[in-house]
């Protein structure tokens, strides 16, 4: 049996949150997009455990509950707003982990995208939220119109965390097409 050892950014990030998350953890599903991340979150939690889910389009909130139900998960709060709004919604400090997938839906309206000046402002109020040792996750799709500058942005801040108060992390492929998907995952002290 091969082993794979070098995984994609989204198989890496899960690899992350199933080490930096346990049993009754509260944590965020920035960008809801499918609820595959909704759902994968749900299950390492538990009921004693909560999902905040946030996205702003309504297929993404149908095709992530028709997801939950299917499975039995009701540990999840869905939420239809922006992920800059996340303070509106959660008010203490103890987040262990954040992801966001950054982009457009996929099987979606491909106009619809993250923006830099959101995203920048949620993964801020983010931060903020972390408890110590918690992680924020960013898996950037930036092949698409807009996303390389919402990349360009997001590298901006991330490369300038205190080193610190922050474990910064890059994870990416340098020898393929297409624009891979570039993680970031951010620790806090």
């Amino acid at each position: 049996m091969i082993t794979i050892l070098i995984k994609s950014a989204l198989n890496f990030s899960h690899d992350i949150l199933k080490q930096t998350t346990q049993t009754g953890d509260y944590v965020i599903d920035a960008t809801m997009g499918n609820g595959h991340d909704t759902k994968f979150l749900a299950e390492i939690v538990g009921q004693k455990g909560k999902v905040f889910s946030f996205d702003i389009q309504d297929l993404a909130i149908n095709n992530t509950k028709k997801l939950l139900k299917e499975n039995s998960i009701d540990n999840v709060d869905i939420i239809k707003d922006s992920h800059s709004n996340f303070d509106k919604y959660i008010k203490h400090n103890n987040i262990a982990a954040i992801i966001y997938n950054l982009g457009y839906l996929p099987g979606g309206d491909k106009s619809l995208i993250t923006h830099p000046e959101s995203t920048i402002i949620s993964i801020n109020k983010g931060l903020k939220l972390l408890k110590k040792h918690g992680i924020l996750i960013l898996v950037i799709y930036y092949g698409h119109p807009g996303g390389q500058s919402e990349k360009d942005e997001v590298f901006k801040l991330t490369e300038n965390l205190n080193q610190k108060e922050f474990n910064v992390l890059k994870y990416e492929f340098i020898n393929q097409n297409n624009e891979p998907p570039i993680l970031i995952a951010i620790e806090k002290k």
